[in-house]
């Protein structure tokens, strides 16, 4: 018999983070997060995110052992953002077994139900930049670190118990090394004296730092019609700068200013942390933090985080610009392979850029949906 409890104490919601380390324990592609991250996330205290929702973390237990796991969100500003009364469920695991995948996602849908939401939408988080979409394509590669990973079994449950598509994200793979054509230097060229715009690589955190308000500033406004999107107030903004910039390498971002040095295009990609996540197993310490340094300094791979162009400036090739300055650090840094970050299939200009790289798919995640 399945037993499903809310993860209320400090004890519960230590199991509910290591579940996954269980779960997938003995799988060469899955890649643990970060304990201290997960905390951090799940904590009232300190994820700013929940100025404006909230959210209750449900353990699966049968014979009195953890067998699976859900969280479960209202984001009060997403649904008013989008009309919405629906409460999302995010970091979902479970083994193969319907009976607890099936009272798992009940209890997260009744959670939000008693609280006036109706139906239920995810894998989601808190916000855009938080894991999302529950893998349906490329079981068998290695993720990113910003991947959604599942066994495939995850999506015929959720289907079973009546979940419907929603809206797929698509990444890809492709080779960052291959030389920049010479119509395109000349295309770039044309379109930075026309519009009188320059492109920027970083070249210290110091630089980074004196650009990222502006950054946050286009994403929030590039990122708004996307599905699920909430604007990211600026304690969040304080929060990602904290977490993530600090450990950025600055030559693998670029920015598009224009005329009064705002940003309107951006290019955000860091080194490839997988394998080193991988080695790491979840914990910074005692040697963690090793092979996560080695990867900051070493590396031929990178993965995309973010690409964006301010709407104002659609159409008029600044994705072009960012992404050429980016092909040509990837050369002068030998540099052959990317990933590119989950873009929803329905957004044409994004997934165009691909178009001038030799690519193939990496991956295809879901976001599912139930009435």
């Amino acid at each position: 018999m399945v037993n499903i409890r809310e993860a209320v104490t400090r004890s519960e919601l230590k199991k509910f983070i290591l579940f996954p380390f269980t779960l997938y324990k003995n799988d060469k592609n899955w890649v643990p997060p970060l304990i201290m991250d997960e905390w951090s996330t799940f904590d009232r205290k300190k994820n700013p995110s929940f100025a404006h929702c909230e959210a209750a973390y449900f353990l699966a237990y049968k014979d009195g052992v953890v067998v699976g796991r859900v969280a479960a969100i209202i984001n009060h500003k997403a649904n008013e953002r989008w009309n919405d009364k629906r409460t999302r469920f995010g970091w979902i695991a479970f083994v193969d077994d319907e009976e607890v995948s099936g009272k798992l996602l009940d209890a997260a849908e009744a959670w939000g139900e008693a609280k006036g939401m109706k139906g239920i939408h995810g894998p989601l988080g808190f916000t855009d930049l938080d894991p999302e979409g529950m893998l349906v394509e490329g079981f068998d590669h290695l993720p990113t670190i910003t991947s959604a990973y599942n066994y495939a079994y995850f999506p015929r449950h959720l289907e079973k118990h009546g979940f419907t598509k929603a809206i797929d994200w698509v990444q890809y793979k492709f080779q960052s090394s291959l030389p920049v054509p010479e119509k395109v230097a000349r295309v770039n060229q044309l379109i930075a004296d026309k519009y009188h715009v320059r492109t920027l690589v970083m070249s210290s955190k110091k630089q980074l730092r004196n650009y990222l308000a502006s950054f946050f500033q286009t994403l929030n406004i590039s990122f708004r019609d996307l599905y699920g999107f909430t604007e990211l107030s600026s304690k969040q903004i304080d929060y990602y700068i904290n977490h993530y910039f600090g450990f950025a390498r600055p030559e693998l971002i670029c920015f598009v200013v224009d005329e009064k040095d705002e940003v309107i295009g951006f290019g955000v990609s860091f080194p490839s942390l997988t394998k080193a996540f991988q080695k790491a197993n979840g914990k910074l310490f005692p040697f963690g933090f090793i092979h996560i340094l080695k990867a900051l300094h070493r590396y031929d791979t990178v993965d995309f985080y973010l690409t964006g162009v301010h709407p104002d400036w659609h159409r008029k090739g600044i994705h072009s610009l960012y992404h050429v300055a980016m092909n040509e650090v990837y050369i002068k840094r030998n540099i052959h392979t990317a990933f590119s970050a989950g873009q929803l299939e329905t957004n044409h200009n994004a997934l165009g850029i691909w178009d001038n790289y030799e690519k193939e798919p990496w991956f295809r995640t879901r976001c599912y949906i139930r009435n």
